[in-house]
């Protein structure tokens, strides 16, 4: 049975590129989407589900319009584009609801909605978004046809194309972000005190999360912390998954290439972090730099950068969760990790069996935000961050989440 859902949706997929030969990559995208609604009119009619769910309606709107943020599509344009496809969507399942209504056979597989066709569609709507940035990039895009899909009007084929050449973009970052309401502050979720969420959970905690709040308060629009990692952190800060980025972030000038650095608000340094009963052995970058000492490291940052420029002999273990990283250390399963002093002062805290064994700061390094190459982004971060830092607001929450922790 399985098999057979899976043939009759790429079934319907193939049938569209052998039947149209679509003009652009966009109508071939839209094309296959709404060819879909005959398996999603299937299923709804074999449970008795009405077409049209206002709920899930404004859901997939809003989830698409935050995809079309990624790419700068603005707002306006990105929702009536989209408004016109789910216009159409319920036009072709209503007219498959009609012919059954009027005796004409079910297809004999329908494929589940929620594990089959929605991936499907979800798929084609990210691929068909992901075709609407390249207009910026290409400045055309030619008038689609009148799309050929079963039970799809003229007219709601023309609401399409229309809304198709209407898409427009936002000249700058600091513009959308004003015009959608909405400031996206990527962060990783793993690096205490800055930015913290526990595995298996959705909200997040720390200074940067509540400095993020508060930017987002000053510049009078809504906040969305969107997920990234240390090792994607430039890649999506490049696809414009998120306008600035806010968890620790070390200032260095790899980064400084592709983004906008805010002013630093804590100036730190790299040390290192091990078990108290060999804080001796381990007091300076040469005794943790010998054979058979193991030095853990997440993956992607400043920390396995310096590793990697620094540590030649010892030992190198890659651990790609640093939430948990600290408890191979307590275990034994390795010796040191290098990390930022902030961290292990606060790692160190809270686990009183490990100690900072090196006294001083291996490196210089400061934290500041990340952010689009904006400079009307760049400025309003910056004096918004000065303003905080004299008014002590940047030192207080570093306080709230690491007591221990000294702003250096």
């Amino acid at each position: 049975m399985a098999a057979r859902i899976l043939i009759l949706v790429a079934g319907l997929l193939a049938t569209t590129l052998c039947r149209a030969a679509p003009s652009t990559a966009v109508e071939s995208l839209i094309t296959d989407r709404l060819r879909l609604m005959q398996a999603v009119a299937a299923y709804k009619w074999q449970r008795n589900l009405p077409v049209e769910d206002l709920a899930r309606e404004e859901r997939v709107l809003q989830a698409a319009v935050h995809q079309g943020l990624v790419h700068g599509i603005t707002v306006a344009s990105s929702e009536a584009f989209f408004r016109a496809q789910i216009g159409a969507a319920k036009e072709v399942q209503n007219y498959w609801f009609k012919r059954w209504q009027q005796g004409e056979t079910l297809p004999d597989a329908v494929p589940d909605l929620v594990n089959v066709v929605r991936p499907q569609l979800l798929t084609l709507g990210t691929a068909l978004i992901t075709e609407l940035g390249r207009i910026q990039e290409t400045g055309q895009l030619s008038d689609i046809a009148t799309l050929t899909v079963k039970g799809l009007s003229q007219q709601s084929s023309k609401k399409i194309s229309q809304a198709l050449q209407e898409i427009d973009f936002y000249p700058d970052r600091f513009t959308q972000i004003l015009d959608s309401d909405l400031l996206r502050v990527g962060t990783t979720g793993d690096y205490p005190p800055f930015s913290y969420r526990p595995q298996g959970e959705s909200e997040y905690s720390g200074m940067d999360i509540e400095m993020a709040r508060d930017l987002a308060q000053a510049l009078g629009v809504k906040l969305l912390l969107v997920p990234t990692s240390w090792p994607d952190l430039t890649a999506d800060l490049q696809a414009g998954k998120y306008d600035i980025a806010m968890s620790g972030v070390s200032r260095i000038l790899p980064r400084q290439r592709l983004g906008f650095f805010s002013r630093p608000y804590h100036i730190g340094g790299k040390t290192a972090i091990s078990r108290c009963t060999d804080a001796k052995r381990f007091s300076s970058l040469t005794k943790i730099d010998k054979p058979g000492v193991r030095v853990i490291v997440n993956p992607g940052g400043t920390n396995e950068r310096f590793v990697d420029t620094q540590i030649k002999q010892a030992s190198k273990l890659l651990h790609p969760d640093n939430r948990t990283i600290f408890a191979r250390i307590i275990s034994g399963e390795a010796d040191v990790m290098v990390t930022d002093r902030i961290e292990a002062q606060l790692q160190a805290h809270k686990h009183p069996e490990l100690c900072l064994p090196v006294a001083s700061t291996l490196t210089y390094q400061q934290k500041a935000y990340l952010m689009q190459p904006d400079i009307r982004l760049k400025e309003f971060v910056d004096t918004w961050l000065e303003l905080r830092l004299g008014e002590g607001l940047v030192a207080k929450r570093l306080s709230e989440f690491c007591s221990a922790c000294a702003l250096e």
